[in-house]
C-alpha cells in the first residue's frame, strides 16, 4: 500500500470516528468496512466498528471486532482497554481483568485500568 492510499484510510478512518461520536452509526460502520474491505488489519478500523456493534447493541460482534484490533496491535492500550471495558459491561469480569492487567502491563500507570481493577477486588 502507497502513502497516499495509507493516508485516505486515515482520513475514511477518522471521518467514520466523527461519525460514531455524533450518533451516526450506520454511516460510521459503512466507512470503518470501507476502510477493512481496502486494509483487513486495520486495528483502528476494526475498533471502531467494535464500538459502533457495542453502542447498538450487538455485543457478540463488538467483541469480535475488538479482539481483531487487539490482535493486528498487540500492544495498542486503547484497544485493550476499550475490549476490557465491554468484558466489564456484559459482566466477563474474568476477561477483563486478563485486559485491563495488560493495559497495566503495557502502561503501569494507567489511571483508568488501575481504577477499574479495584472495582473488581470489591466485587471479591
Amino acid at each position: 500500500m502507497g502513502a497516499a492510499e495509507a493516508e485516505d484510510l486515515e482520513r475514511r478512518c477518522d471521518r467514520a470516528m466523527e461519525l460514531k461520536n455524533q450518533g451516526q452509526y450506520d454511516e460510521a460502520a459503512a466507512q470503518f468496512q470501507e476502510v477493512l474491505t481496502r486494509e483487513p488489519e486495520h486495528a483502528r478500523a476494526h475498533l471502531g466498528l467494535g464500538l459502533v456493534h457495542c453502542f447498538v447493541g450487538r455485543f457478540e460482534e463488538s467483541l469480535d471486532e475488538l479482539k481483531l484490533a487487539v490482535g493486528c496491535e498487540p500492544d495498542w492500550v486503547d484497544a485493550h482497554l476499550n475490549l476490557a471495558k465491554t468484558y466489564a459491561m456484559l459482566g466477563m469480569y474474568d476477561e477483563a481483568r486478563v485486559e485491563f492487567n495488560r493495559v497495566l502491563e503495557l502502561h503501569p500507570d494507567h489511571p483508568e485500568a488501575k481504577k477499574q481493577l479495584g472495582y473488581f477486588e470489591d466485587l471479591g
